[in-house]
């Protein structure tokens, strides 16, 4: 798949806990005593522990909710509440179950969290717990990431809206990269002047050290108000020393993981076909800023590349029945046909994109595009099919036989009337990535911004290859391209706990090289973060096979496709603790079933293997 993520920067969103009260007098005082959010990044691998205590002065009972935003790709590992020195940990329910679940919950009076979408980037994760007069309650919560690199660097968001002042308030985060640090800055939305001298920075060749602690009186707005300056992103965004040849490989307990993203690659070429949608519901504004984006985007092709223009609606146009290259004079003629675009009818999303395919299939059989370059399609539509091919399964598997594999696919969702999990299955099914675009004024920077991320490939079908005698159990390791500012992961198993030396092999269209590496000693924050790391793409990479399982058996099966359904459909319940997916469970009085997502989420294996041997 492609080595892109889920809009700019990599990205840890945090959104800090907001205790509040029911709807009783103003007397009745929920007071935040504490807030601490500890980070810890081991070779991008983030472990995020956020543990707030809030204590009721009330003198009757009262209902306290502890409320989060989590990355979406992040997976919950652990959440428990403290309450009168007793520790009562959650049950994590996949998806499926958890609004049945905790609605149930909720009605017999039990203590539930249901995780939602909230936002562009992140989940919000809730909690409501009854507290008796004069008793606190502790939350912690336990989150972990794979950092991502996208545009030569990775970036910690740490959103803190407590609210309140806070008695003891805190942020602290640590980084430790083997490649050495090259850069890092740090920055918060809400620093004024008074504020930016409590930001503390430490940093060697190898680690950093972040931490932020105003006392209650540094956090006041005024000194007479109860107001708090703390409502913002608190931001670090850094990147590692990069080598020219095989970036970094750390073994650490058995577990090796492999960053990929070398140095000074030469920019491939590429041909990338823009696929609009014109169907009426893209009259007005959204129509606008696509038009707006869409010269921009004209302007930065490089002369070397090639491109074609589709629009669609219940029918499909062509700006050109071939590629172009992006001269000076093929671009200005470009630009005044995406002028003209004009929203009419309904929508054919299969049609569309099947011409696209065509239109680049019949250009690399002509031998009319460069060795050695990219072929893509950009994909942007705001609605679901309405004219010609409307079953969606369809549609994915009409695509996928007409791609075969050559090309990739990039699927952008405008606003929210549209299925987008249709869309995000139409990508990964051909080695490209869906992406939302918000109904918003930086729309226009949205689209830019995602063309920014795949306009300049350095690598085609990269292939990692590591000897079947030392390794097993290793995540994905073949991707379609490697764009410029990302990274490429593998992570795996060693057959023995200790090795003296690693070989392997990457190929790629434009480089074929071999290395050996030997290993130092090396000292980690946390020692398991590369089982935790593979364990994170292992399961990530699990989730996004049976999504799209899910819905090519939305269409009529047959009894392979039932049992292969059977097989993913295997011990999902501990496994499934991505933020989305995820409802905490607590049972009456706070007792609890515990099921230890923890340990779960460290081993997939048990799962894997149960789908090799079907």
């Amino acid at each position: 798949g492609s080595t892109l993520a889920p809009k700019n920067w990599i990205l840890i969103n945090t959104s800090l806990l907001h205790l509040t009260q029911s709807t009783l007098p103003r007397f009745f005082f929920i007071e935040v005593q504490s807030v601490k959010i500890d980070c810890k990044v081991a070779s991008r691998f983030a472990h995020t522990v956020m543990t707030s205590t809030a204590l009721n002065k009330a003198n009757v009972s009262q209902e306290v909710f502890f409320e989060v935003e989590l990355p979406k790709t992040a997976f919950i590992t652990n959440f428990s509440m403290e309450i009168d020195g007793q520790t009562y940990v959650g049950e994590i329910k996949e998806k499926e179950k958890a609004k049945e679940q905790y609605e149930k919950a909720v009605s017999s009076g039990q203590t539930a969290g249901l995780v939602k979408a909230s936002g562009r980037k992140m989940e919000k994760f809730a909690v409501s717990v009854n507290i008796a007069a004069n008793s606190g309650v502790t939350f912690t919560l336990t989150y972990e990431e794979l950092l991502q690199r996208r545009f030569g660097k990775y970036e910690i968001m740490i959103r803190v809206k407590p609210k309140q002042l806070v008695q003891h308030f805190e942020i602290v985060a640590d980084i430790y990269e083997p490649q050495g640090i090259a850069f890092l800055n740090t920055n918060a939305t809400f620093l004024t002047n008074e504020l930016i001298p409590l930001v503390k920075e430490t940093i060697t060749d190898k680690m950093a050290h972040m931490s932020f602690s105003p006392t209650l009186e540094q956090q006041r707005k005024c000194p007479d108000c109860d107001g708090t300056l703390i409502d913002g992103d608190f931001i670090i965004t850094y990147d590692v020393n990069r080598a020219e040849d095989i970036g970094d490989v750390q073994i650490v307990n058995g577990y090796f993981v492999h960053f990929f993203a070398p140095a000074d690659l030469p920019r491939l070429s590429k041909n990338v076909v823009f696929v609009i949608d014109r169907s009426g519901s893209m009259h007005g504004k959204k129509m606008e800023q696509t038009q707006e984006a869409l010269a921009t985007i004209l302007d930065d092709l490089y002369q070397e590349d090639y491109f074609g223009l589709v629009t669609f609606d219940n029918t499909v146009e062509f700006w050109r029945q071939s590629l172009s290259q992006a001269s000076e004079e093929n671009i200005k003629e470009a630009k005044k046909f995406v002028e003209t675009i004009k929203a009419r009818h309904m929508t054919d999303i299969n049609e569309g994109v099947l011409q696209a395919v065509d239109m680049l299939t019949t250009a690399k059989k002509n031998s009319s595009l460069p060795d050695n370059s990219a072929s893509m399609i950009i994909l942007l539509t705001d609605g679901e099919p309405t004219s010609g091919e409307q079953n969606v399964s369809m549609i994915q598997e009409n695509v996928r036989n007409a791609i075969g594999g050559n090309m990739s696919l990039f699927c952008l969702g405008f606003g929210y009337d549209l299925d987008y999990a249709f869309l995000d299955v139409l990508a990964k099914q051909n080695e490209g990535l869906a992406r939302r675009i918000y109904e918003a004024s930086d729309a226009v920077l949205q689209l830019q911004g995602f063309y920014e991320e795949v306009a300049s490939p350095l690598l085609l079908e990269v292939n990692l290859h590591y000897p079947g005698s030392v390794v097993n159990s290793l995540t994905n390791s073949h991707f379609r391209q490697l764009f410029n500012g990302t990274e490429i992961v593998v992570a795996g198993q060693l057959n023995e706990l200790e090795v003296d030396n690693f070989l392997f092999l990457v190929r790629g269209q434009a480089s074929v090289e071999e290395w050996a590496l030997m290993f130092p000693e090396q000292e980690y924050i946390f020692g398991d973060f590369t089982e935790r790391l593979w364990a994170y793409l292992t399961i990530q990479q699990l989730l996004d096979k049976r999504s799209a399982l899910h819905w090519a058996l939305s269409m009529p099966v047959h009894k392979e496709r039932e049992r292969k359904k059977k097989n993913l459909n295997f011990s999902w319940a501990p496994l499934a603790t991505r933020a989305l997916d995820s409802q905490v469970h607590f049972s009456p009085h706070y007792h609890t079933h515990v099921e230890c997502s923890r340990q779960a989420a460290l081993q997939p294996r048990r799962l894997m293997n149960k789908l090799d041997a079907r």
